[in-house]
């Protein structure tokens, strides 16, 4: 490699810098002469420290990845984006719904013109009137009648003004508190084999909609204070639900599981770990992926089951978080460190416990030393339950500087950093080095504000996205490592519709579109319609140089056909609070990072209901046929429907083109051709493989399997 090539631009200092840590660094190969450690030894760079490891509490790239390793979940994914157990050994997925009975409803008979008075009367009934539905009827398990009860609550409700709206008290709705009594009648409880979210769709149907529509809840609900009865009235479906769905997962807990201070992993970690997360003096950010559940129940030691408060098929995904030890944070733990170390008992929260800086998982790696700013050290788990790492250590050392960090891997010093395409297209020349690049799940696009009279035409922004030349930005910008990207789910997932073609570019044809549309060149070259020119502002954030890039084509390509494109550039808070929060915009550009494509949920982004200011869908859109769909794939549990229903989704929104798609980029990835995968085989004997990319485009799915080499395998060309 030419260093001098990447040096020549460089100020004189940074230069100086560079060359002498590249000299105080021993090479690869000498640091693993005589010292067999180092092969043993996996160092990541990282442009930040960590702040906090602990699973429910870390927020930033640099502790998850420290958390990855010293945590387990109870679940994470395979190479193919399939859920597999971990902390879980397995786990299965079924679903009690309940149906409430008022026995003062008179419209149901018996066959000899009786009505039904009581609840066992109405499971009777149902059950013998939809046992003609075969695929309803063979999803039962059981069926029984679960007496009234008698509830007792508050709920906080908006308190409104004489105009009818919710008033406001320093910057936030203003709240009552109301509490309530509620004589619950009789309910029907059904247990389902398989979650249904259309299993009451034939008992509506028997039943008729009048009995949902006109249920008296005046009677059944009252405000312990009359005079309040009228506020509890809109929360009548809310306090007293007439159908209900409760989907339940069963997780079988690994056995002889161990932390790593030997402590033995049981159902109460798993019910502590929910505890904290919705422990709001924790102030985790991940309460919002707990509140869908109603109740973690364990069963036992090594069985937990959770119980949902409704549909939300992604809820799953939650149980990928790393599970905490209670023996050493639970309130006891937490007020005797306090007291050792001089702090007032009642205020100290987990969030103040050493815990953070010393943390002790299930995982792989067990934790070892943190010098901040400096690095983190882990060591091998010898004791670890899906068999110990290759490497003896991990460390995560902090460069923060791209191209120290560039010349630090050179050297040997670092195996691994978050190489930029550009850097890896430079060492694609060395022969030393293993290349990967794979398609991620982050892609990026123009956003059209669709409040904005000049976007609301699909037409107008299908001719946009047209004049647009997506491979140059691709080529130019990305040194070639992108792919275009045509609708809203990861290309990666099996929610993408790869039937969907990219717009192409097609200047010639976008003008004919605008011209159809009415719009036309005046004297000066612009669009114009109604005396007024095709004008406004596109903006994206200050420090991406990728975004203000694409800014400067993606001008470019309109003034060729005559739109008046303006651009600016924001500091990422300004341009979040005054002008995407706001909703003050024209066009920007921005991208989603969408993970792994786990699940189709894309209800935040493009729901109409979530449309309004600080929510994500800032653009605007409007779909019903689109709303419809988004809620039925969150509220799906089989896979094929939401596969079939999310490729849709997808067809809709490529149609009415809320943004321009541009592409997803590549992940690039570099490391040393002595790195490989080990295979123990049945003999005795190892196999070494090649590392490879999963279909996410991860590398380290099997990172515990990596071993360094004193000298790069040779191995079979492929075919």
């Amino acid at each position: 490699m030419n260093t001098k090539r990447i040096l020549i631009y460089l100020p004189l200092a940074l230069v100086l810098f560079l060359v002498q840590s590249f000299f105080w660094v021993p090479t690869y190969d000498k640091q693993a002469v005589g010292n067999p450690d180092r092969l043993l030894t996996y160092i990541d760079g990282s442009t930040g420290d960590a702040e906090i490891l602990n699973p429910i509490l870390n927020a930033d790239t640099a502790s998850s990845s420290i958390v990855g390793l010293v945590f387990d979940g109870l679940i994470d994914l395979d190479e193919n984006l399939n859920y597999r157990p971990r902390l879980a050994s397995s786990w299965t997925q079924y679903e009690e719904t309940w149906l409430v009975v008022d026995p003062v409803f008179k419209k149901l008979r018996r066959q000899d013109g009786e009505p039904l008075d009581t609840a066992k009367d109405w499971a009777r009934f149902l059950l013998e009137s939809l046992r003609s539905n075969v695929k309803w009827y063979k999803n039962l398990r059981s069926v029984e009648v679960v007496p009234g009860q008698v509830i007792k609550g508050d709920i906080s409700i908006p308190v409104l003004g004489e105009d009818g709206k919710p008033q406001v008290e320093n910057g936030a709705p203003s709240m009552k508190k109301v509490s309530y009594t509620v004589q619950q009648p009789d309910r029907i409880k059904f247990i389902l084999q398989n979650i249904d979210q259309d299993f009451f769709q034939p008992l509506e149907e028997l039943i008729g909609a009048d009995y949902f529509k006109e249920f008296p809840h005046r009677n059944y609900v009252q405000a312990v204070d009359p005079s309040q009865q009228e506020f509890l009235k809109p929360q009548y479906q809310q306090i007293l639900s007439l159908k209900e769905h409760n989907p339940i997962i069963v997780f079988d807990l690994r056995k002889g599981v161990r932390f790593h201070d030997g402590h033995e992993f049981d159902s109460g970690d798993v019910l502590f770990t929910f505890q904290s997360i919705m422990n709001p003096r924790n102030a985790s950010p991940r309460t919002s992926d707990y509140e869908p559940i109603k109740t973690v129940e364990p069963l036992g030691p090594h069985q937990v089951k959770i119980t949902y408060k409704r549909l939300f098929s992604p809820a799953i995904n939650a149980w990928f978080m790393g599970i905490l030890p209670q023996h050493l944070l639970n309130e006891r733990e937490l007020k005797k460190e306090a007291e050792a170390r001089g702090l007032d008992k009642e205020s100290f929260t987990m969030r103040d416990s050493n815990f953070n800086r010393n943390p002790i998982g299930t995982g792989p790696f067990t934790f070892k030393e943190w010098k901040s700013d400096e690095m983190i050290r882990l060591t091998r788990n010898d004791d670890y339950w899906d068999s110990p790492p290759e490497y003896g250590e991990y460390v995560m050392r902090i460069v923060p500087d791209p191209l120290t960090q560039e010349m630090e891997f050179y050297a040997g010093a670092v195996d691994n950093y978050g190489v930029q395409p550009h850097q890896a297209a430079r060492f694609k020349e060395e022969e030393k080095y293993q290349h990967f690049s794979s398609v991620g799940s982050f892609y990026s696009y123009i956003g059209y504000n669709l409040r904005n009279p000049l976007f609301a035409s699909v037409e107008v922004r299908t001719a946009l996205g047209m004049a647009i030349d997506t491979d140059k930005i691709i080529k130019y910008i990305l040194y070639g490592e992108g792919e275009r990207v045509t609708g809203p789910y990861a290309k990666i997932s099996d929610w993408y519709d790869h039937s969907v073609k990219p717009l192409p570019y097609d200047p010639k044809g976008a003008v004919k579109i605008l011209n159809d549309q009415g719009w036309r060149k005046n004297a000066n070259g612009f669009l114009e319609k109604d005396g007024k020119v095709f004008e406004f502002n596109l903006i994206t954030n200050a420090g991406n140089l990728v975004r203000k890039n694409i800014m400067t084509i993606v001008q470019d390509n309109w003034r060729k056909i005559g739109i008046k494109c303006n651009t600016q550039i924001f500091e990422w808070a300004v341009f979040l609070k005054d002008f995407v929060n706001a909703q003050k915009f024209d066009a920007l550009v921005l991208g989603w990072s969408m993970g792994a494509g786990i699940d189709p949920d894309l209800f935040q982004i493009w729901h109409s209901s979530q449309a309004g200011p600080r929510q994500l869908n800032f653009v605007g859109y409007k779909n019903p046929e689109a709303d419809r769909l988004i809620v039925r794939i969150r509220r799906e549990y089989n896979k094929e429907k939401q596969i079939e229903m999310a490729n849709a989704l997808h067809r809709i929104i490529a149609r009415d083109q809320p943004y321009t798609f541009l592409y997803v980029s590549k992940a690039t990835q570099v490391l040393d051709k002595k790195i490989v995968i080990v295979e123990p085989q049945p003999d005795g004997s190892e196999k070494y493989v090649k590392i490879y990319p999963t279909k996410s485009g991860e590398i380290r799915q099997y990172f515990n399997k990596w071993r360094k080499l004193p000298t790069a395998p040779q191995f079979a060309a492929a075919g």
